[in-house]
């Protein structure tokens, strides 16, 4: 439920009266909106944060994920960033990690996804890392897994964690039992990590993980995906109730790019399920959603896309043309104001 403040409504304002639709009062001068109400659910805005063109970008660009159209340039992160992680609050966002080859970062930059402007300073990582994602609910960001250049090119499997609402650096939350570069997708409670890429043959994985946001710890086993995928960071996205993973590699070389959507109901363990299509193929699609829509912006099929597309989180079925990105782009981080993991 949503809870709406109302200064002035003629003749009534006592706790439980039911208005037409099934707005509710909640107590005097506080409307109670029905999970579905369509003038609270599915608006919200989607930030797509660095990645690269063919050389690492610092653009901060967004979209108004309710209605198609093109990206609207936001501002600047920090430094230029191919592969971040990103997560927010229904206020703030945090965009962590990333690289500029040959430099790997540990920083974390802030904007309030509301205005338009540059990215601050917020803290840093546990670890320098690209290839990253990010999940979390209204008052804490995760970050994690990721990949590091040191001491040697590996996979890393930490879990990081900020309050989101508080400047700082981040702590230490547990670990990936695998040692991949995943997806991450979150509901109010629950964070879901899936698929990815290490040094270590065959590669990629089928891994489905999820943590307890609440609650520090190690990532426990969830599931498997339909199939084995690799660099799926920033591929998912969610509902508050279902999650849904797109884009990556499959095994073995030359690693054909792939154009598969799967999902899952965040709160019951189990495999995913095919859901459709992207209407292009392609690795790091950056994922966003407000509690109606996933949206994917970008892609590498192995060059950098301009396309944008969508899908109905509810319904299976392959996505359909929602806009063009300001330029070709991949690994994008997405978050937005309204994603899954914040509560209605």
């Amino acid at each position: 439920m949503a809870t709406l403040r109302v200064d002035t409504v003629s003749g009534i304002g006592t706790e439980g009266t039911v208005l037409k639709g099934g707005l509710r009062f909640r107590s005097k001068n506080y409307l109670t909106l029905p999970k579905g109400n369509t003038a609270q659910r599915g608006r919200g805005r989607g930030l797509w944060s660095g990645g690269t063109t063919g050389v690492s970008s610092n653009i901060i660009q967004y979209a108004e994920l309710s209605s198609q159209g093109n990206t609207i340039d936001f501002g600047d992160l920090t430094a230029v960033n191919d592969s971040p992680g990103a997560t927010s609050s229904a206020t703030r966002a945090v965009m962590g990690g990333g690289r500029n080859n040959p430099s790997y970062y540990s920083n974390i930059d802030t904007v309030e996804i509301a205005t338009t402007g540059n990215a601050t300073d917020f803290g840093d990582l546990t670890e320098a890392r690209s290839n990253l994602d990010g999940c979390g609910n209204q008052t804490r960001g995760i970050f994690g897994p990721g990949f590091s250049p040191t001491p040697t090119n590996r996979s890393v499997n930490t879990i990081d964690f900020v309050t989101i609402a508080s400047a700082g650096n981040a702590q230490d939350f547990g670990d990936i039992t695998v040692v991949l570069r995943m997806g991450a997708l979150s509901s109010p409670t629950r964070g879901i990590f899936a698929g990815g890429y290490t040094e270590v043959s065959p590669n990629i994985g089928n891994t489905i993980q999820y943590i307890t946001i609440s609650t520090t710890g190690n990532a426990q086993d969830f599931g498997d995906m339909s199939t084995s995928r690799g660099n799926m960071d920033n591929g998912g996205c969610s509902s508050t109730t279902r999650g849904l993973f797109a884009g990556g590699f499959v095994y073995p070389s030359p690693y054909p790019r792939v154009n598969l959507i799967d999902y899952l109901t965040i709160a019951t363990l189990g495999n995913s399920i095919d859901f459709g299509d992207l209407t292009v193929t392609g690795q790091g699609p950056g994922a966003n959603s407000n509690t109606l829509r996933g949206v994917f912006g970008g892609r590498n099929n192995p060059s950098k896309q301009t396309v944008i597309d969508f899908v109905e989180i509810a319904t299976t079925g392959n996505a359909v043309d929602f806009g063009d990105m300001l330029s070709v782009f991949s690994d994008c981080a997405g978050t937005s104001d309204s994603h899954g993991g914040l509560s209605e």
